[in-house]
C-alpha cells in the first residue's frame, strides 16, 4: 500500500522528468554520478525520476522500520513512511535527484546506529563506520560534515565518556579524506583539485504563495507531532527517549546546513524531511479523535495534487 501511495503522489515526476544539474556546492561524487548518467539520461530522462523515487521509497520504508524497531511510538505503524512520502511531495525540488537526497540514506543509517549505541558493549566498529559514512557523505555535499555534531552529542547522550571510542569515531570520519588525499597525491592532481568549503549565507528561494503554504503545512504538522511527542515522552523507555533526542538534534543540524551553503536552492532543505517525517508520524498517530489527522492528511494530499497538476 505504501508503494502504491508513493507512486500516486509522485506520478507527476514521471510525467515531466527533470534532468538534475550540479550545483556549486555539490561534491565530486555527485558530479561524477551525473556525468555517468548523462549518456543514458539524455535519451531516456525518465531514469532520473526513477532513481529519485527508488531513493525516496527505500528511505521511507527504512525509516519506518527503524522507528518501529526503536519503539519511538506506542505501537508499530506505517505513518512515518507515509509522512515522509507525503512531505517530500509538497515541494517539487525534493523529488529531483540531488546530492542531499542521496545523503538522506546515509544519515538515516547513521541515526539508527547512534540509537543502538546505548546497548552495545563494544561499539568501536559501529563508531568507525558511522564516522566513515559521514565522511563519504561529504563527498556528495560537503556541508553535511556538520552531522559530525550528531556523533559528538550523540555519544554524550547515549554513552559514558570513553576516550578510545571518541578517537575511533574521529578516525572513521577522517579515513575517507585520508584516502582521497592519497589518491590526489598519487595521481598528481593537487593543482587541479579544489577542496570543497562552506559559505555562511542566508538561504533564499522562490517564495511563491504555494511554497509558503507548503511550509506552513509542514510547520503545522511538525508542531502538532512535537506536542504529542512531549506528552508521551516520559512514558517511553530510556532508549526510546534517547532516540527521540537524537531525532531533535538531527532536525537542528539539518535546518542549520542551508545557512552554510553557497548555493541558494530549496533542494538542500530535504535533509530536514527525515526528522520532520518522524515527528509528523507521531502527529498522525497520537490524537484520540482520529478525524483530525484524517482530515489533515487528505488536505495535504489535495494540496499535493493541486500544486503538482494545476500550478507547476
Amino acid at each position: 500500500m505504501l508503494l502504491v501511495y508513493g507512486l500516486l503522489l509522485k506520478l507527476i515526476m514521471f510525467i515531466h522528468p527533470q534532468i538534475p544539474l550540479p550545483q556549486q556546492t555539490d561534491g565530486f561524487l555527485f558530479k561524477l554520478l551525473l556525468s555517468q548518467l548523462s549518456g543514458v539520461g539524455s535519451s531516456l530522462p525518465i531514469i532520473y525520476p526513477l532513481i529519485s523515487f527508488i531513493l525516496l521509497y527505500t528511505q521511507a520504508i527504512t525509516l519506518n522500520a527503524l522507528v518501529n524497531q526503536h519503539r519511538l511510538m506506542q505501537k508499530p505503524n506505517y505513518l512515518t513512511g507515509m509522512a515522509y512520502l507525503l512531505i517530500t511531495s509538497l515541494f517539487a525540488e525534493w523529488n529531483i535527484l540531488s546530492a542531499p537526497l542521496i545523503i538522506n540514506s546515509f544519515i538515516i543509517w547513521v541515526w539508527s546506529r547512534m540509537s543502538k549505541l546505548y546497548n552495545e558493549p563494544s561499539p568501536k566498529t559501529s563508531l568507525f563506520n558511522i564516522g566513515m559514512a559521514i565522511g563519504i557523505s561529504s563527498f556528495f555535499y560537503f556541508p553535511v560534515i556538520s552531522f559530525s555534531a550528531l556523533v559528538v552529542v550523540g555519544l554524550l547522550i547515549t554513552r559514558p565518556f570513553k576516550l578510545p571510542e571518541w578517537v575511533v569515531a574521529l578516525l572513521g570520519l577522517a579515513s575517507p579524506f585520508y584516502f582521497l588525499a592519497a589518491y590526489v597525491y598519487i595521481t598528481d592532481k593537487w593543482q587541479g583539485y579544489h577542496f570543497p568549503g562552506v559559505a555562511v549565507t542566508f538561504p533564499r528561494f522562490i517564495e511563491s504563495r504555494w511554497a509558503l503554504a507548503a511550509i506552513f503545512i509542514v510547520l503545522f504538522i511538525s508542531s502538532t507531532g512535537f506536542v504529542y511527542v512531549q506528552k508521551n515522552f516520559r512514558r517511553q523507555l530510556v532508549q526510546a527517549r534517547k532516540s527521540w533526542n537524537l531525532i531533535f538534534l538531527y532536525l537542528l543540524i539539518a535546518l542549520f546546513i542551508p545557512f552554510i551553503n553557497a548555493s541558494h536552492s530549496f533542494v538542500y532543505w530535504i535533509l530536514s524531511a527525515v526528522p520532520i517525517a518522524v515527528i509528523a508520524g507521531a502527529g498522525f498517530l497520537y490524537p484520540q479523535k482520529k478525524g483530525f489527522p484524517l482530515i489533515l492528511h487528505w488536505l495535504m494530499v489535495a494540496f499535493v495534487i493541486a500544486f503538482s497538476y494545476f500550478v507547476q
